[in-house]
């Protein structure tokens, strides 16, 4: 019987003692206070790598080793001020809110204070407008969160100003962005701005927390992940949001509590520069130019103190077509602007361009004239250096840069670099390469140097000089080969002279010299006469490829503007007689066709761009509403999708 109950009794038993190790991986849960139970910390450090306890801990989320880590009664002190707080927007008090208060308030200080230094500055002016456009007070702690109260503040996608501001989203505000103004960075035009912006997604959304969302990711993004998701509140979208965006709203919670509560942190300071509003005044310009630097000057301020009334000016002046423009200045210049005339002070400020610097002229060490010997050497060194002789070459199908390599004996990284071809592209048929090969002896001869020679610049011509009587004369004498001055040593010396002082024209004249015999040079046969365009071609491009000039395609092929069109078809040589007839008939009968065509109006149509909702389109086109573009697009919803087009105008 004891033998029976053994043997049922022995796996039971065995089982037991073989569970009680697996119960130490068990972490143990944490108490209502905070802490462990027991000594936790020296079961974790004995777990294996691999264990997963180890690696549940090491994965921690950093907000919540911040909410661990921070006393208990510190986080219900913030908590309870945060609940306390007298606002009309919502706020929730969580590890990540705690997270950016430390970071605030114990880590990054110096950040806090430089923002504490212009809340003076800025809050005034923001409570204006928000006031003005029925909007929550608290919303000012926005432009903390975006710029850190720095009106020329530049983030890394190109957002700028107080309430950072992308391009398109500041000329849909009516923001006036060019190459000396950029409105983005004006601190009260920015701000009006930027309330009816906020007044516009609340009115889409409904919903503060997710009109902060929208702000920083877009409204159009929002729109589709709350459809996506299904979610309405921005915490239930929180999993969903980029990070950038998850971080926003505990951001904004976080910088409004720091900013209210700074005294109790210890943040304020005598050491700090607080900054507050001055007295203005405006100057209107228009229709003339200022130099900034000499109005500073004029009425004693710094350089820079217009720059900083200024911000949104991106330069040290104003061009004369600046229309309307109202220059803040300090209202201490106010009263000798009064007692001076404005037109005087204007003309005094006006931009004056430096007159630009004469040339220097330059004087190459040339051999003596009067030295043949020297003539003849300079020719021999010049002869000794690799000349090449520049070859197109047309692509076959199925050749690649190697086979043209192997065929004129170059390696394939110089067939790369001359042609500028990525490495592992294959070539396609009828490209044009240009191959450089060294010339042959016969090819190579003296004469050839002897007339470059004759071109080289002995000096720089004096503004206003004129050439001398002698250039013009040597430069229609013929060019002297090499086998004469052998056969004639004694005329060598004069023909070194003409040959030096044909080298004294300006490059004007030997440009202009040299255009007509390229346009008369005779063509090579082995090119191609026409070229049919390609998608991504422009005439420059074929232009270059082929040794021409732009001017040339256009005289040959009757273009009045460089525009080209895939498929048309352009001559790569002048047309002959018969063919310049054709060529004017065909343009004689487009022409009516083309007048024709252009009366008619051409459809309006958007590409949508992400963030975009047909709000902000029908902002952007005057005289269309939501409801017409629903109509033209036949559209059920207001949902649009990045990439789509959209008809604007029938």
């Amino acid at each position: 019987m004891k033998k029976s109950l053994l043997r049922v009794a022995a796996p039971f038993l065995l089982l037991a003692v073989a569970a009680r190790p697996g119960a130490a991986q068990i972490q143990p849960e944490l108490n209502p206070a905070g802490t462990r139970s027991d000594d936790t910390t020296r079961v974790q450090l004995t777990q294996p790598l691999d264990s997963l306890v180890a690696e549940s801990t090491s994965a921690a989320d950093s907000a919540r080793l911040v909410w661990l880590q921070t006393p208990p009664e510190l986080r219900d002190l913030v908590g309870d001020r945060i609940s306390c707080l007298d606002t009309d927007m919502p706020h929730v008090f969580n590890g990540t809110v705690m997270s950016f208060v430390n970071y605030f308030t114990l880590r990054n200080r110096a950040y806090t204070q430089r923002i504490l230094e212009r809340q003076n500055l800025y809050f005034p002016l923001f409570e204006k407008y928000l006031a003005k456009y029925h909007l929550p007070q608290d919303l000012k702690y926005l432009a903390v969160v975006e710029s850190a109260l720095l009106p020329t503040a530049r983030s890394r996608v190109g957002a700028v100003g107080l309430w950072q501001f992308m391009g398109p989203t500041g000329r849909d505000m009516r923001l006036v962005q060019n190459e000396y103004i950029d409105e983005r960075m004006n601190p009260e035009k920015s701000t009006e701005a930027a309330c009816k912006y906020l007044r516009d997604l609340y009115r889409m959304f409904g919903d503060w927390e997710l009109v902060m969302a929208a702000y920083n990711w877009g409204g159009g993004n929002v729109q589709r992940a709350m459809k996506r998701t299904g979610k309405r509140t921005f915490w239930d979208l929180y999993p969903q949001l980029p990070k950038e965006t998850r971080n926003y709203v505990p951001t904004f919670t976080a910088a409004m509590y720091t900013l209210q509560y700074a005294k109790e942190h210890g943040l304020h300071n005598d050491s700090l520069r607080y900054q507050y509003p001055e007295a203005t005044d405006t100057l209107m310009i228009s229709g003339r130019s200022l130099d900034l630097r000499k109005l500073s000057a004029q009425f004693g301020l710094d350089s820079a103190a217009l720059a900083h009334y200024n911000p949104e000016i991106r330069k040290t002046y104003l061009p004369e077509t600046v229309r309307n423009y109202k220059l803040t200045i300090p209202a201490c210049v106010r009263t000798e602007l009064v007692a001076l005339d404005r037109n005087t002070v204007l003309d005094f400020c006006k931009v004056v361009l430096p007159p630009p610097r004469p040339l220097t002229p330059l004087v190459p060490a040339l051999p003596a004239a009067d030295s043949a010997s020297a003539a003849l050497a300079a020719a021999a060194k010049a002869a000794d250096k690799p000349q090449y002789r520049r070859i197109r070459h047309s692509v076959k199908r199925g050749e690649s840069v190697a086979d043209v390599a192997a065929r004129y004996e170059v390696s394939p990284a110089q067939v790369r670099r001359w042609n500028k071809l990525r490495q592992g592209r294959a070539l396609v048929p009828k490209q044009q390469l240009v191959v450089f090969v060294p010339l042959e002896a016969s090819e190579t001869t003296a004469p050839v140097v002897a007339v470059r020679k004759a071109t080289v610049p002995a000096k720089l011509p004096l503004p206003g000089g004129q050439p001398e009587k002698e250039i013009s004369v040597a430069a229609k004498a013929p060019a002297v080969s090499q086998p004469e001055a052998e056969d004639a040593p004694a005329a060598a010396p004069e023909k070194a002279v003409a040959s030096v002082k044909a080298s004294r024209q300006t490059r004007e004249t030997v440009t202009a010299a040299a255009e007509p015999k390229a346009s008369t040079a005779p063509a090579d046969e082995n090119l191609p006469t026409e070229y049919t365009v390609r998608k991504g071609d422009n005439l420059n491009r074929v232009a270059r490829e082929r040794g021409l000039t732009v001017a040339q395609l256009m005289t040959w092929n009757n273009l009045e503007t460089e525009a080209v069109m895939p498929g048309q078809k352009l001559l790569l040589r002048a047309p002959t007689e018969a063919e310049a007839a054709a060529a004017a008939k065909s343009i004689a009968r487009r022409t009516p066709a083309a007048r024709s065509v252009e009366v008619l109006p051409a459809p309006k149509v958007h590409l949508v761009q992400p963030g975009d909702t047909l709000y902000n389109i029908s902002r952007r086109y005057q005289g269309v509403t939501v409801e017409q573009l629903r109509k033209l697009n036949h559209l059920k919803s207001d949902e649009v999708k990045p990439g789509q087009k959209l008809l604007v105008q029938g």
